[in-house]
């Protein structure tokens, strides 16, 4: 009984630990990223979809993103798209594909981003947190309903609570690894 309330919350945690790095993936750092682009979505045959599954998307060096749409029609399209999102990035076409050149961050730009980092990894946290309230609530309620006895459901709550901790850990380590791209120059 606890073990299956374990394995879900860890499963549960793990899920909010592969939507972070997805989420941080997309931020910019200092240099090129297919990541950057690729969850852009542009309307193709009147849906929305995304330019990895439209294009090949290769990064030539570290400044630079190239994108190859697979039908040349979708260039002004996907333009479009690039210059309404966040990235602030200006893109050029020579007809076939479509170059993003990366400036270099300001330092200020760069404390935006940790900022943003930050933000993200708070809203993990709490995430991880809200799935060990469901799974402790889960716990008390089979000890209550007499399914376990009160030393499992304490046994249990510890268990649970090294489970979090070691989440919350991993959420520290991609946190400083991302920092450190964003700042260094």
């Amino acid at each position: 009984m606890i073990q299956e309330i374990l394995t879900d919350a860890e499963t549960r945690m793990k899920g909010a630990l592969t939507v972070l790095k997805s989420d941080l993936d997309g931020i910019r750092t200092g240099r090129a990223t297919p990541a950057l682009v690729e969850r852009l979505d542009v309307e193709y045959y009147g849906s929305q979809t995304p330019f990895n599954q439209v294009a090949t998307i290769s990064c030539p060096d570290a400044r630079t993103i190239m994108i190859r749409p697979f039908e040349s029609s979708l260039i002004r399209a996907m333009e479009k798209v690039i210059q309404a999102s966040e990235l602030g990035l200006t893109p050029s076409n020579d007809g076939k594909s479509i170059r993003l050149m990366l400036p270099p961050l300001t330092e200020q730009r760069r404390k935006e981003l940790v900022k943003v980092v930050g933000s993200r990894l708070e809203d993990t946290r709490v995430a991880i947190r809200n799935v060990r309230r469901d799974a402790a609530r889960d716990i008390k309620d089979a000890e209550k309903e007499k399914l376990i006895s009160e030393d499992e459901m304490k046994k249990g709550e510890e268990k649970l609570q090294k489970l979090t901790d070691k989440q919350i850990a991993e959420i520290e380590v991609i946190g400083k690894k991302k920092e450190a791209e964003i700042m260094e120059v």
